[in-house]
């Protein structure tokens, strides 16, 4: 097992750290690992310390110059990660313990896998790890979590004494699809139908919907979805954390990378989808709407995304957290990965035997899940 190094730097919000030098450490692909991103959501309001979000973004080396970083928060509470841990923190504190604050590895609000331990190898992501425990020992914390990290991430982070764990989402795989019609052709007939009748229904109930990209997009277009975010989530969570103001240095700083599917109807404004895309990935993020028309949600949301990747030659979409209605519209079930480290040992066992039970049920659903998928069988991934 590594050990925390004296290099170890707990920094603050990410405009502490040059852009440069973070991004240098990010894979090109991935959008909401850059720095831009990150300080969008700082910046902005939405991910800072009075909305339980204190940015104490982790690096090795100099800040100004980092060989290694990780993109840590501490957190007040649970909300807006997506990998639930409310029942730990519940059990906790009924023992007399304190769960809250912890650390958190993630990118704020986003339940998108992708690198977590940024740096060139092994051996500094190592170190990274040891650094994150570390700075949980130090600073008398609970735990610390790494969110949507890659399955080799969490496999490193085992060697740290993390605790592993799994959870399932839906992903759209693009297998050399000609067009939306060739992708309907490989579904059995009754969900092939289904799915035209969907789309057929949207088209007849006066809603025009388009996709803009690049130049087509503007700041007002971003700064327009911010009432529709906040009117769904309301309806569905009850707290809307992303601000007007990180729509419009979204718009800013990210325009080549969205993708915004916009409804509608008499010329008006009625709703949105937001996208974002790497090389080749399409990342389904938000979507709102004030407007009640049956369908529409799996139109704008998957069908378009679908249509999109097929037309741009993108691998896969990623539509995001939970959604067994994405299953039967081709979304097939992956596993995601996350690893949690957990200081007591009076908490840590009970939740190792949980992961333990938790993880042999996942492989059962997952074996479950796949049966349901609506392709023939000979299309099957």
């Amino acid at each position: 097992m590594a050990t925390a190094t004296h290099d170890a730097s707990l920094v603050g919000p990410i405009g502490g750290i040059p852009a440069a030098a973070w991004d240098g450490l990010c894979p090109d692909g991935n959008p909401f690992l850059r720095h831009a991103f990150l300080a969008a959501l700082e910046d902005s309001g939405s991910a800072v310390a009075e909305a339980g979000w204190q940015p104490l973004h982790l690096t090795l080396g100099a800040p100004d110059s980092p060989t290694a970083a990780a993109p840590l928060y501490v957190k007040g509470h649970s909300y807006g990660e997506y990998v639930f841990d409310h029942g730990w923190a519940d059990a906790y504190e009924r023992a007399g313990g304190r769960y809250y604050p912890k650390l958190l590895v993630a990118v704020p609000f986003t339940p998108v896998p992708g690198p977590r331990l940024l740096a060139p190898g092994d051996t500094l992501k190592l170190r990274l790890a040891a650094a994150i425990r570390g700075a949980t020992d130090k600073l008398g914390l609970s735990s610390a979590h790494v969110n949507f990290a890659g399955e080799a991430e969490a496999a490193l982070l085992e060697e740290e004494g993390f605790l592993r764990r799994r959870g399932i989402q839906f992903h759209w795989h693009n297998r050399g699809y000609r067009d939306f019609q060739d992708f309907l052709d490989t579904l059995r007939s009754t969900k092939r139908k289904a799915i035209k009748k969907e789309r057929a229904a949207v088209a007849a109930s006066g809603v025009e919907i388009r996709t803009l990209t690049g130049d087509d997009l503007t700041e007002a277009d971003l700064a327009a979805f911010h009432p529709f975010y906040v009117a769904t989530v309301d309806k569905r969570w009850g707290s809307a954390y992303l601000t007007a103001d990180f729509f419009r240095r979204l718009a800013r700083s990210f325009a080549e990378r969205i993708v915004l599917v916009t409804v509608r109807q008499g010329g008006k404004l009625v709703g949105a989808a937001l996208n974002l895309r790497s090389g080749d990935t399409l990342y389904g993020r938000l979507w709102g709407c004030r407007r009640e028309v049956e369908f529409l949600h799996f139109e704008a949301c998957y069908y378009r995304a679908i249509d999109f990747a097929i037309q741009h030659g993108l691998a896969r979409v990623e539509a995001g957290a939970q959604g067994m209605h994405k299953l039967q519209r081709g979304y097939e079930p992956v596993f995601t990965h996350s690893a949690h480290y957990i200081r007591d040992p009076g908490l840590r066992e009970p939740v190792r035997r949980f992961l333990r039970q938790e993880s042999k049920a996942q492989a059962a659903e997952l074996v479950e899940l796949r049966g349901m998928l609506p392709f023939h069988r000979e299309h099957e991934g």
